[in-house]
């Protein structure tokens, strides 16, 4: 499953942040996809099927989610945003009436989440990527010392990262928001930072987990064109630090700036990525 180009109007307003629902569709309608070969990377080698109980935090607008129960698993997703949830819900709960077995998806802390009919979970996953974003990896551990709990004893967990900067064409323009939250008023807890070798196995480690394997998986960021770019990318959360010390509109500047250097002749923007795994045990 590759990232498709998609082309979307823009919004006529962007000197005033945007409305979380329109930022919630442009993250499910934009960006959410480009990390689909990084799930279907995990759940081949997983051979995640009809024996799969599935665990997602920060499940998002639930496209991961999506493919799982494709593949026959039994899925459950937990996330805090009420906007990429409701969209998750309209994509695999399209029927109200919808009773046991079919997917659950739950607003708040992973704790909440305990499986309904009591079986365990076998399956815990992150789809998240660390290893980008100022406190990312403190939100993880504490997001897994809820979940890990509701899993089986030797279940599998696999939390997912940012390759190395060198191998992200993404990077550079990911410091832009660095850059712009410069001199914040509040603390940051969120913005660009450099991705560390080891920052799953530090996770892992503090979360009480055992590694038991790796892999890196190519994800381009592929883009119609650079509105939909920009739209994407601040989708993300990277930059809301930036647009607070700023302004939305000069931050969507200076990333649209940042990205001419991948933009193509027929306009359309490419950037090249790698995203690594982290395979452990309960």
């Amino acid at each position: 499953m590759t990232p498709t180009l998609v082309r979307h109007h823009s919004h006529a307003d962007t000197a005033t942040p945007v409305d979380p629902d329109i930022r919630a569709r442009d993250w499910a309608e934009i960006q959410e996809r480009m990390l689909a070969p990084l799930y279907e990377a995990v759940y081949e080698r997983l051979e995640v099927g009809t024996g799969t109980r599935l665990l997602s935090l920060g499940c998002g607008s639930g496209l991961a989610l999506l493919m799982a129960a494709g593949r026959g698993a039994l899925v459950t997703g937990v996330d805090t945003d009420p906007d990429r949830l409701a969209l998750a819900r309209a994509r695999l709960l399209p029927d109200p009436g919808n009773g046991a077995g079919h997917p659950r998806l739950l607003a708040g802390d992973p704790s909440e989440a305990a499986p309904a009919d009591g079986t365990p979970y076998n399956l815990l996953t992150s789809f998240t990527p660390i290893g980008c974003s100022s406190g990312d990896a403190e939100g993880l551990v504490c997001a897994l010392r809820s979940a890990v709990p509701l899993a089986a004893r030797g279940s599998t967990v696999v939390l997912t990262g940012w390759g190395p900067p060198e191998r992200c064409a993404t990077a550079p323009v990911l410091r832009v928001a660095d850059r712009l939250s410069d001199g914040a008023p509040t603390p940051r807890t969120d913005g660009w930072r450099v991705a560390r070798r080891d920052d799953l196995e530090e996770v892992a480690f503090r979360a009480g987990l055992k590694p038991d394997g790796s892999g890196r998986v190519a994800c381009p960021f592929g883009y119609a064109d650079l509105d939909s770019a920009v739209r994407g990318l601040l989708s993300t959360r990277l930059f809301d630090a930036a647009v607070r010390a700023t302004d939305r509109a000069q931050v969507e500047k200076e990333v649209a700036k940042a990205l001419h250097p991948h933009r193509r002749r027929d306009g359309t923007i490419w950037m090249p990525n790698v995203f690594r795994y982290l395979v452990c045990t309960t």
